[in-house]
C-alpha cells in the first residue's frame, strides 16, 4: 500500500469519526479538567485549615473557639471560597464544553449562533437579570466576607447557621432544624452573629421593695465568680458590667448586667450566670416577682443552633431521667358510728 493510499484510508476514517472522537474527547477533557480543579480548590482550602489549625494548636475545628477569632475566620472564609469556586469552574467547563460540542456537529451554527445569542439575549434579558444579580451579589458576600459557612446570621428571609454558599442560593439551617434556600439576589442585609464578639444582656427584674445597691453588688460578685472559673475564662473577653437600673414598673425593678464574651460561648454563658444569680438571690432572700408577661426582643433563641455547626464534635450523651417515686397512699380507718361497740 502507497503513501497515498494510507492518507486517503486516514482521511476517510476521520470523515467518519471524526466528529464523535472530536466530541468524546472534549467531554473526557472537561471531566478531567473538573476534577483536577476541584482537586487542587480542595487541597487548597485544607492547606490553609490544617496550616490554621497547626498554628493553633489544635485537631479541630470546633477547638478553635478558644482561639483568637481571625482563625476562626480564615477557616470558614478558605472553605466557603472552596465551595463557591468549585461551582463557578463547574459551569464555566460545561458551557465551554457545551459549546465545542456544537461547533464539532455544525461548523456553520456559531454564525447562526451569535445571532440566536444575541436574540435570546435580548428577549431574556428583564427574564435573567434576577440570576446575574444572584450570582454578582453571591460573589460580594463571599468576597467581602460578610457571611461563611458555619456563621449564625440573619439575612430577614432566614435566621441560623450557613451549610452552603452557593452561586445562586446560601442554605441556611434554623434553630428548628428547617433548611432554608435564600437567593443570594434577595439578601439585602446580613447580620452576622459569629463575627468579632458577643455581649450577653441579662435583665434581672427585681422587687420593687428589693435594696438595689446590695442586689448590684451580689450580681456583679456572681458574674465574677463565674469569669474567674477556669472553665469559662476562655469565653469571656471581658470583665462583666452592672449598666444599672434599666427600668421601674409597678409591678419591678430591672436590673442589667452584661458580659463581653466570644461569639461561640454566648448563649452557654448566658444559661449559667442564669442559673447562679437565681441561686444568688435566693440566699439573699430576695423572690423574683411574677411578671405578666416575658416579651423577647432581638436574637433570643436564634443564634442557639451550635447542634447545627458543620464541625467535628463529639456526641452527647444525655443521661436517662431520674425516676420519681411515688408516694403510698395512706388509708384512713372509717370513725366508727354512734352506739357502736
Amino acid at each position: 500500500m502507497s503513501a497515498t493510499d494510507v492518507v486517503e484510508t486516514a482521511k476517510g476514517f476521520w470523515d467518519i469519526w471524526g466528529t464523535p472522537i472530536y466530541i468524546l474527547g472534549v467531554i473526557v477533557g472537561a471531566i478531567l479538567l473538573r476534577i483536577v480543579l476541584h482537586f487542587v480548590v480542595r487541597r487548597i482550602v485544607e492547606r490553609i485549615v490544617t496550616g490554621v489549625k497547626r498554628r493553633q494548636r489544635v485537631a479541630d475545628t470546633q477547638a478553635l473557639s478558644a482561639s483568637p477569632l481571625h482563625a476562626v475566620r480564615t477557616v470558614q472564609r478558605a472553605r466557603t471560597l472552596g465551595s463557591v469556586l468549585n461551582n463557578i469552574f463547574t459551569v464555566v467547563i460545561v458551557v465551554v464544553a457545551v459549546l465545542l460540542i456544537i461547533t464539532a456537529l455544525n461548523p456553520a451554527i456559531t454564525g447562526a449562533f451569535s445571532l440566536i445569542t444575541a436574540a435570546l439575549g435580548a428577549g431574556l434579558g428583564f427574564g435573567a437579570q434576577n440570576i446575574v444579580r444572584d450570582v454578582l451579589n453571591g460573589l460580594f458576600l463571599v468576597i467581602e466576607d460578610q457571611l461563611g459557612v458555619g456563621d449564625v446570621v440573619d439575612t430577614g428571609q432566614a435566621t441560623g447557621v450557613v451549610e452552603n454558599v452557593a452561586i445562586r442560593t446560601t442554605q441556611i439551617r434554623d434553630v428548628n432544624g428547617t433548611l432554608w434556600y435564600v437567593r443570594n439576589g434577595e439578601i439585602l442585609r446580613v447580620g452576622n452573629m459569629s463575627q468579632g464578639w458577643a455581649r450577653v444582656i441579662i435583665d434581672l427584674a427585681v422587687p420593687y421593695d428589693a435594696e438595689i445597691d446590695a442586689v448590684q453588688e451580689r450580681m456583679l460578685q456572681t458574674a465574677n465568680d463565674l469569669v474567674d472559673e477556669d472553665r469559662w475564662l476562655p469565653a469571656v473577653l471581658e470583665r462583666p458590667e452592672v449598666w444599672g437600673l434599666e427600668s421601674i414598673s409597678s409591678e419591678a425593678l430591672v436590673i442589667r448586667l452584661v458580659i463581653k464574651t466570644r461569639t461561640s460561648a454566648r448563649d452557654d454563658v448566658a444559661r449559667e450566670l442564669r442559673v447562679r444569680l437565681k441561686e444568688a438571690l435566693d440566699e439573699m432572700g430576695v423572690k423574683l416577682p411574677a411578671l405578666n408577661s416575658v416579651v423577647l426582643s432581638g436574637f433570643d433563641g436564634a443564634s442557639s443552633v451550635k447542634g447545627a455547626r458543620l464541625t467535628h464534635a463529639a456526641p452527647t450523651t444525655i443521661a436517662p431521667p431520674t425516676p420519681v417515686k411515688k408516694p403510698r397512699a395512706t388509708r384512713v380507718k372509717p370513725k366508727p358510728e354512734e352506739g357502736a361497740r
